[in-house]
């Protein structure tokens, strides 16, 4: 008997911080079911880069250091859930934000759940559905 196939997810870069920086408690279902190994999250090197950016930011590393934490942690945390994946092609659906857009791509090309907090990223949560995506700001 094979184990059930898991869920694919993409998450945005803000996803990840609540995950992993924030400890934010709308996050707590996400990272008990990543812990779980009941999801696959799927990510580029370009996500992983910019996340790696994001923490380097001036509003961001005193957070860092308010919850004892280094970039480093944050991605190690990412590197130990996340399964990297080649760069997928370009959906049938542009987002406003062209920063985003590399999420949308993934979501659509693995039929993916998408978490985003992003709003360019949810206001396409209609036209996402017409590409078997979900799009929505938590699990």
């Amino acid at each position: 008997m094979t184990a059930p196939a898991r869920q694919p997810i993409v998450l945005d870069t803000n996803i990840v911080l609540d995950l992993f920086v924030f400890n934010d408690a709308a996050a707590q279902p996400l990272k008990r079911a990543l812990e779980a190994g009941e999801l696959d999250w799927l990510a580029t090197q370009a996500m992983r880069d910019e996340l790696e950016r994001v923490l380097a930011y001036p509003q961001i590393i005193p957070r860092l250091a308010f919850y004892e934490l280094s970039a480093g942690d944050v991605l190690a945390a990412f590197d130990r859930h996340v399964r990297l994946t080649e760069v997928a092609a370009k959906a049938g659906v542009t987002c406003s934000d062209p920063d985003d857009q590399k999420f949308i791509d993934l979501a659509v090309a693995a039929k993916a759940l998408l978490l985003s907090k992003d709003r360019a990223v949810l206001s396409m949560a209609k036209r996402l559905l017409t590409q078997e995506v979900r799009a929505q700001a938590a699990i």
